[in-house]
Parts: C-alpha cells; structure tokens; sequence
C-alpha cells in the first residue's frame, strides 16, 4: 500500500465489520469471517473462517464443545490461511478478548505465521467498557485513513446514549437481570452494566468492564429481578425461544417475580448488546424500552425485542 492509496481491509470480527460500515469505509471491505452478516451488503464477499464445533447443537451442547476444545489447548475457530494470503489486505481487523467468541488474534497469527511477506497492519481489538469502544473506533478509523470519520462516530454514539439517557431520567431505576447464555447461565459484563445504567436500570450481575460472569439459577431467585432479558450471544429470537424451555419449566424460575408479571423478554443477542460496535446504541435503546416503555419508543418491541410467554404451572 502506498501513502495514497486506499487500504484493503480484511475484517474476521463481526464489531469491527460493523465499525468499518458506520466509518464509511465499507467499500474497503474485501472479506470478512462468517459471523460478519451486518450491513446486509456484506455477504457477498468471501468468509475467511469457520467454526470447529457444530454451531447447530443446544446452548449445553455448544457450551461443552468449546471448553472441550479449549481444555485440548486447541482453537475454537479456523482462518483460511490460503485465501487470506491470495487477498493480500493492507488491515486485518480481529480480537483478543475472548478466544470462544469469535476469530481470536491468536488464530490470525497462525494464519500468516508461514507468510514471509505479509505487510498487513494487524489491528486486535479488545474492549471492556464504552470508552474502549471509542477507542477502538478510532484506532480502526486510523488504520483506514479516515482519522476524522473517528471521531466523528465516537460523537455521534455519545450524543445518542445522553439522548437515551435523559429520555429515562428521574425515574425509578427497575432491576435487571441480563442473561447472555442460557444453559448453563451466564450473565452479561463488560458495557452491560453502562448500557443498562444509560437506559436507567439497576445491573444485578456483572461489574464494570469486567469478564461476563457465570451465575447460577439460584443467584436468579436470590435477586428476584423486576425484569429480565435474555439475549444470548450469537442467538436471534427464533434461536432463543427454542431454548427457553431449560428455563420456563423450571419451577424456580417459574417462581421468579419478573416471569409471574410478564416482565420477561428475549431480545436478539446476535445483532444486538453482544457486539461492541455502532449497535450499542439500538442496544441501549432496547433496553430503555423495556425499562421504561412509558416513555421510550424507539420502534424495537416485536421486531428485535418479544415479551416472553414462560408455561407457569
């Protein structure tokens, strides 16, 4: 790549596809891994990864797979090392936050390692907290060439989360209980918790900017959450009310205030709240639908968002 030329960019996270996108740089975009469906324009290009696990299996079964391959030191994702190479980008976007989520930095240095002649500039995102997302929007912007289009994000996205945030102002803050994998149960950490406060709700679990925590059922009945919103990472809607019988059959959590009073949602975790990118701010707004419908209505319930009807006996 010379000084003026436009860098081709490989992005193997589906954040960082969605980052480009909202950059205005999608036209750099000459691949992406499989998890990257967002803009819808993207799919025409080439998938550079693929799973080693069978992605079709229930919550329990996925969940087992990937810790049996993480147990055997071995990686749960696959780079075509080939096809990376024939591209020849000039940026390659990826992460090494969490190896289970998504094509991991690791998995992109195993891919060029025998590539002697690779000049791409490797970007590895890791974010923990809404600022670290700025940051990265930024860092991204910067590899692209489009420092300016940053910064200009970063202002767009604050400016909509005070907008959500001074919608649901001084009212009282309900509880959340956010479910971010059903079976076995694991909560939401990491931006959770701001995005939660910015729609003016209570976190139950998680702390800030921390690794997502494992929780158990009893945790669940212990707070006895107002609401509760389970949107598993990866999963759409159809996905997750297939799933949702581990929960609704259980007596306690039929037992759960939020489920009795119908304060219990599924929500679309694959577009939404899982990816650290643009969509925050839609995921925000979810949120503040569900907390507060009284005065948010930003066009979510039923179409990213559905009230779950648990079978209480």
């Amino acid at each position: 790549m010379t000084a003026t030329s436009t860098p081709r960019v490989v992005s193997l996270i589906a954040s960082a596809t969605e980052i480009v996108h909202a950059l205005g740089a999608g036209d750099q975009q000459i691949a992406r891994s499989h998890e990257c469906d967002w803009p819808a324009r993207i799919l025409g290009l080439p998938a550079l990864t693929k799973a080693k696990f069978k992605v079709e299996g229930s919550s329990r079964q996925i969940d087992t797979a990937v810790k049996s391959l993480v147990e055997q030191g071995l990686a749960v994702y696959e780079v075509n090392a080939d096809a990376l190479k024939d591209l020849a980008p000039d940026v390659i976007l990826t992460q090494d936050q969490c190896e289970v989520c998504a094509v991991s930095l690791a998995d992109v240095e195993r891919a060029v390692q025998g590539w002697t002649e690779c000049k791409a500039n490797v970007v590895s995102l890791r974010p923990h907290t809404i600022a670290d997302i700025y940051s990265d929007n930024q860092r991204i912007a910067d590899a692209l060439g489009c420092r300016d289009a940053g910064a200009q994000l970063n202002a767009r996205m604050a400016s909509q989360f005070s907008e959500i945030a001074a919608r649901v102002g001084g009212r009282e803050n309900p509880g959340l209980a956010f479910i971010e994998w059903i079976d076995p149960p694991m909560s939401g950490g990491h931006w959770m918790p701001e995005l939660i406060s910015i729609a003016g709700g209570i976190n139950l679990f998680g702390a800030h900017g921390a690794q997502s925590p494992w929780i158990s059922l009893e945790d669940v009945v212990a707070a006895d959450p107002d609401i509760i919103l389970v949107a598993p990472c990866g999963y759409g809607i159809a996905k997750t009310q297939s799933e949702m019988s581990v929960l609704d059959t259980n007596p306690r959590w039929q037992g759960l205030r939020a489920v009795r009073s119908g304060q219990l949602f599924v929500a679309d975790g694959n577009a939404f709240f899982n990816r650290p990118g643009p969509r925050l701010v839609e995921s925000a707004q979810i949120l503040a639908e569900i907390l507060h419908p009284e005065v948010a209505d930003y066009g979510h319930m039923e179409k990213n968002v559905v009230r779950h009807r648990a079978v209480v006996s």
